[in-house]
């Protein structure tokens, strides 16, 4: 499997405006909003993870669910959490490394908008094993990542519906692979599988 350029998120985000940013989409995105509603959750103690630009958070909590959001770059927190007020959010914001992290849970659901997708092959168990610890038991891990139907190019890995239930089974139980797209700056919207796995 090609090896993907790491990228310098601090400086992204300290250097870049956020709403210029491929992913950057104002509204909550579309197959989460369907999440909610298919799973009947309309409250809970939420991760936004890798929250960006902070605008998922944002509407989750206008939602009325009690959210913490997470990222590794401090300016994306940073920034996150100046949109949150201008919107009079309550949202806790943390600098965070999912993959050695400090957040205690239990949450409810974890929402992860192109985190897991960044992680080569052999840091993807890690993942697994953090999220698990931080999802209380019966919790949702509700994912969206670029699918291998993206054509090859630079960005994040390209993950299979097989590469999701290795990665995730028995660990999490698989409600959910489909076929869907990240709408955001970048046209055409690239590919992407949606998933709901259940702790």
């Amino acid at each position: 499997m090609e090896e993907r350029r790491i990228l310098d998120w601090e400086a992204l985000y300290r250097e870049q405006d956020v709403e210029e940013m491929p992913w950057f989409t104002p509204e909550l995105d579309h197959d989460f909003a369907d999440a909610l509603k298919s799973l009947k959750i309309r409250s809970g103690y939420v991760l936004d993870l890798g929250t960006g630009s902070g605008t998922q958070a944002i509407a989750l909590a206008e939602l009325g669910f009690d959210v913490v959001a997470s990222d590794i770059s401090e300016s994306a927190v940073r920034k996150a959490e100046a949109r949150s007020k201008t919107k009079g959010s309550n949202i806790r914001f943390v600098k965070d490394d999912i993959l050695a992290t400090t957040l205690k849970g239990p949450f409810d659901i974890i929402f992860d908008r192109g985190i897991f997708h960044v992680f080569p092959p052999e840091k993807r168990n890690a993942y697994v094993q953090s999220i698990g610890g931080l999802l209380r038991k019966g919790g949702f891990l509700i994912l969206k990542c670029f699918s291998d139907k993206e054509p090859p190019g630079e960005g994040p890995y390209r993950i299979s519906e097989a590469e999701i239930r290795r990665s995730f089974v028995p660990a999490f139980q698989v409600l959910d692979i489909r076929a869907s797209f990240f709408k955001g700056v970048r046209q055409p919207n690239p590919h992407a599988l949606f998933c709901i796995l259940q702790k």
